[in-house]
């Protein structure tokens, strides 16, 4: 087989041609290595490549398909995991200075799954500092592979990077205010954010322990549940774990949209919201009604206090992760997750008490609007691509600060399950994106719905020119 554009199959596909034996763990890997090699200097989505470890697990993989032994569609295939995920032996740094030489003695839990799994892990893939939103200033982001000047997201933005770049098959990364939706909508990826307590957040470093959800980043809806199905489920060393079992996520995805109720609140979707964002939209919404989806009009309560709220209760969650380290090392953290944290540190209990009723209040809201839908159709973000020099103005910039957060952080603070999906490209050649939203634990469908659109568009096979 050509390795021509090996990089940018699909992770199922390379899997099943690698336990078809089309194509060896060892050469795929070898691939992969060496693309990451020739672009990733200046891509830069790596912290840290396991080239050696991972040439080792390729041969085991290899050794046991032999034999006949297949542990799952993800057997052989190389991904990449968020550098705040415990690796044993292996730097894991968080995006933090800081953290630099720590090399934890066991890996986290997700780890520990994609192993049990026969993954391939090619290294650690970048992050914002603490997986807050800014780089720590010593580190250089990660560069958007279909245009520099534009954001790469945060702040898995080297999980994006690296999966839309082929230079992984799917990765892992995580999300509290958004960092797996910006990434995914910036790069051109499909992200899976699970409901919170699905997926085990143990050996992974903190930002804000009621927030921070670990998901894939992929190229396919049908990807991302295959790695869900993997990394989902309960954990001892996790108590905030769920124990409700899991699905496979794969068996029911080929049902199709008919019969799905579909909301969507029209007001909410494109007040404020820039021209190529609803264009994406009615296009989604245009091809979910041919599939048979049943759109519906529904009213989104107004998510405006609890965006406002997820500031300081981010904060105080990140003062106390990192209650260690903070004030005693404070010269040795960047501007922004300072910032966070002298935020938190600044609250009064009864300013977190209020935040936690308030954030109550509105998950039940949402819960109601899901009384007759099945899914809620929203934007990724009201901005279509930001570029860097807009970013490099983030903090004074209200409207840009509400255009990114209006569609994320809202289903951080009620734990809820979305799926980003590429729906068009920006006049700069940018990719833009949209949402579903399900109930609490119910990600087949927003896999399922993923599957169905995919399957009529051709967006997500669209790749940058590298």
């Amino acid at each position: 087989m050509s390795d021509n554009n090996w990089h940018y199959l699909e992770l199922l596909d390379i899997g099943k041609r690698i336990q078809a034996k089309e194509i060896s763990s060892v050469e795929a890997t070898r691939a992969q290595l060496e693309r990451i090699q020739k672009l990733d200097g200046q891509l830069k989505s790596y912290a840290h490549l396991m080239a050696d470890a991972a040439l080792a697990d390729a041969r085991r993989a290899d050794e046991e398909i032999l034999r006949g032994t297949i542990r799952g569609p993800l057997h052989g295939v190389p991904i990449a995991v968020k550098d705040l995920c415990w690796t044993k032996g292996v730097p894991t740094a968080a995006g933090m200075t800081i953290h630099k030489d720590f090399r934890p003695d066991r890996d986290g839990t997700v780890v520990a799954k994609l192993r049990e799994a026969g993954s391939v892990i090619l290294g650690k893939l970048q992050l914002t500092e603490g997986a807050y939103a800014d780089h720590h200033p010593k580190i250089t982001p990660p560069v958007n592979p279909w245009n520099k000047d534009h954001w790469s997201g945060a702040s898995s933005s080297g999980s994006g990077v690296a999966t839309a770049a082929g230079l992984c098959y799917g990765s892992l990364g995580s999300d509290t205010g958004g960092s797996i939706r910006f990434p995914s909508a910036a790069n051109g990826c499909t992200g899976l954010k699970p409901t919170w307590g699905r997926v085990s957040r143990f050996g992974c470093f903190e930002l804000a322990a009621t927030l921070d959800h670990l998901g894939p980043m992929t190229r396919s809806a049908a990807d991302a549940g295959a790695m869900l199905s993997v990394i989902a489920g309960a954990d001892i060393n996790d108590p905030t774990s769920s124990l409700l079992p899991v699905p496979n996520y794969l068996a029911g995805m080929t049902r199709g949209l008919r019969g799905l109720r579909i909301g969507v609140d029209t007001k909410w979707n494109t007040a404020n919201v820039e021209e190529g964002v609803k264009s994406t939209l009615a296009a989604a919404l245009k091809v979910i009604a041919d599939l048979g989806g049943d759109i519906r009009e529904v009213t989104f309560p107004d998510p405006e206090q609890v965006i406002a709220d997820w500031f300081p209760l981010c904060g105080v969650e990140t003062a106390v992760a990192h209650e260690a380290t903070y004030p005693s090392r404070k010269d040795e953290y960047g501007p922004g997750l300072a910032g966070l944290i002298e935020l938190g540190r600044s609250q009064t209990g009864l300013d977190y008490q209020k935040i936690v009723l308030r954030r109550n209040d509105f998950r039940g809201r949402v819960e109601a609007v899901f009384q007759n839908i099945d899914l809620l159709l929203v934007p990724a973000t009201a901005v279509a691509s930001p570029t860097m020099a807009q970013m490099a103005g983030l903090a004074e910039d209200a409207n840009l600060i509400s255009g990114l957060l209006r569609y994320t952080c809202p289903f951080d603070m009620t734990g809820s399950p979305t799926i980003t999906l590429p729906g068009g490209f920006t006049p700069q050649n940018t990719p833009t994106a949209f949402q579903f939203v399900s109930r609490h634990f119910e990600e087949e469908l927003l896999v399922r719905a993923g599957w169905a659109y995919q399957q009529a568009t051709d967006w997500h096979r669209m790749h940058p020119a590298l």
